[in-house]
């Protein structure tokens, strides 16, 4: 009997694309003779380029079409960034798979200069993620930060148009589509902490559907999967979004699970750093445990005056 053809939901950006035929090739190669489709589709995160995610709802409005394709069983799988993925899912989808993790750093791109510290006084650097805005401001609060919105061509196309000194994007993203050789600088995380699974592909499905969940099962890397659910964890536990300078990378060495997190004013002026380790197999409760603890060391004030704002 021949497999039902998997129908997956993606957005149209050049990207998310690349993403969604990663995916698909994989379930080719892991399930022979699979039929797999792309479903492209655009989003309200894609539709609406004139404002700030934060200001417009956050990073959700780029899945929120790609669930109602699952729901409505149009589609059977949705591939995301998993930095993309708020850290509460509705109850009937789950992310079936997550992918083995890229570079989760940040990266510079600039033109004329290979590092942050050669930027020039005033410099203009492109950003609309209040995460790296936090960041970089902490750095060097002299840099003009300016919003960038759009896929990672028309970023391009704007620092190479609009005399932008800088640019900041994901070193993932920029490999993915061929175009490492654009980076200056690859950010050390202690320099710009990366959003909450950076660098990791994720694959959603419904929650019940366990025919979907068996052919997911072979593109799954628990290493990944263990770290981004620590800083899932760590994410919810503060109610982080994109409306919040909320930062996390975990890193497995044995059964040992180290996560890094971070939250700070927009301004850069308040930065909360701290690190918790703990046992692999407790990825949620480390999370939990570092975000709490943040909470009572200031974040929950620097969260409420964001909530306020």
């Amino acid at each position: 009997m021949t497999a039902a053809p998997l129908r997956i939901a993606t957005r149209k950006s050049p990207l998310a694309l690349w993403q969604a035929e990663h995916v698909a090739l994989r379930l080719r190669a892991a399930h022979p003779g699979t039929e797999v489709v792309l479903l492209p589709m655009s989003t309200k995160g894609d539709q609406i380029q004139d404002r700030s995610l934060a200001a417009i709802g956050g990073k959700g409005l780029f899945i929120k079409e790609l669930e109602i394709a699952l729901e409505e069983h149009r589609a059977d799988l949705a591939v995301h960034s998993m930095k993309d993925v708020p850290a509460d899912l509705p109850a009937q989808f789950t992310i079936g798979a997550v992918l083995e993790r890229a570079d989760p750093r940040d990266a510079l791109v600039a033109p004329r200069a290979r590092s942050l510290e050669e930027l020039p006084s005033g410099a203009r650097v492109g950003t609309s993620s209040l995460r790296r805005r936090a960041q970089l401001l902490g750095l060097r609060p002299d840099l003009r930060i300016e919003a960038l919105r759009g896929n990672l061509h028309t970023r391009i196309r704007r620092l190479d148009e609009d005399s932008l000194d800088a640019i900041v994007l994901a070193c993932a993203g920029l490999a993915r589509l061929g175009w490492e050789q654009r980076i200056a600088a690859r950010l050390p995380l202690e320099v710009s902490l990366p959003a909450v699974g950076q660098g990791a592909i994720g694959v959603e499905c419904r929650a019940g559907d366990t025919a979907v969940l068996e052919r997911l099962a072979a593109l799954e890397h628990a290493p990944t999967r263990v770290a981004v659910d620590a800083e899932r964890a760590f994410s919810r536990r503060l109610g982080g979004s994109c409306q919040s300078p909320v930062a996390a990378h975990a890193t497995l060495d044995g059964g040992r699970l180290a996560l890094h997190g971070l939250v700070a004013s927009p301004d850069g002026r308040r930065m909360l750093r701290d690190a918790q380790i703990g046992a692999a197999g407790a990825a949620a409760a480390l999370g939990e445990t570092l975000a709490q603890r943040m909470l009572a060391a200031g974040a929950r004030e620097i969260l409420a005056t964001l909530a306020e704002g």
